[in-house]
């Protein structure tokens, strides 16, 4: 058994009243993407419905991430992601008590416009599953049933993003600036800040694809606390 599966199996075996809500978290470049791309069809296999969503689909408008200045680590850190509505229109509805009617993208950074999206309902038995960083930050780490951490070397990470994002931006050298002024050291101040590897289920760690590892290193009752957890054969 690979670990992917090993991980849908985890996160299968938690039952709530409402869709499980799974964060996927981790740097810039550390591997989300893949896994939620991974994670999901092996998911759907058990028997439950998957619903993917992305916190690129909740940026600001570009006035707003930058007023800080556009190599701003701070301004990467607090002023990028819309987190009031990533909670609204998403997170609480799909959790306790919400009306399971759901928002999953509400701005295209790309044309920096806002997206007319109409609320799509989930299913009760729903494992949604969303990808991003500072998703374990404070205002936000309550609102998830099942948190998974990505890690790698921010070096290494920033190495697959330079590599990822030159094919938007104006030339490998601005990727590489954005990434050494803005990016890493944003990052750094919400490891410091949030903790996440204290708060994750599950961590992942990526910085060699070939070999990555899997570990669990919250125990069975503070999961189960949050929700019910079912053993699966």
């Amino acid at each position: 058994m690979d670990i992917t599966e090993q991980l849908a199996r985890s996160i299968v075996a938690v039952e709530c009243s409402h869709p499980v809500r799974v964060a996927i978290d981790g740097i810039s470049g550390a591997g989300k993407s893949t896994l939620s791309e991974h994670l999901a069809p092996i998911i759907e296999r058990f028997g439950r419905p998957v619903i993917r969503a992305s916190v690129d689909d909740f940026h600001r408008p570009r006035a707003e991430r930058y007023v800080r200045g556009v190599l701003s680590p701070e301004g990467y850190y607090f002023d990028t992601f819309d987190h009031p509505s990533l909670r609204e229109l998403l997170l609480l509805p799909l959790g306790p008590g919400g009306n399971l009617r759901y928002v999953k993208a509400v701005f295209d950074p790309r044309s920096d416009r806002p997206l007319d999206q109409l609320a799509e309902e989930a299913a009760p038995d729903a494992v949604f599953i969303t990808d991003g960083v500072f998703l374990l930050r404070p205002g936000l780490n309550d609102l998830w049933d099942y948190r998974v951490l990505v890690a790698c070397d921010p070096a290494e990470a920033a190495r697959r993003g330079v590599a990822r994002d030159q094919a938007w931006m104006a030339s490998t050298e601005e990727v590489e600036e954005r990434y050494r002024l803005r990016y890493t050291p944003g990052e750094q101040l919400y490891l410091d800040e949030a903790r996440p590897h204290e708060l994750a289920d599950a961590v992942i760690e990526n910085t060699d694809p070939a070999r990555p590892s899997l570990s669990f290193p919250m125990n069975g009752p503070e999961l189960a606390s949050r929700c019910k957890l079912v053993l699966m054969s």
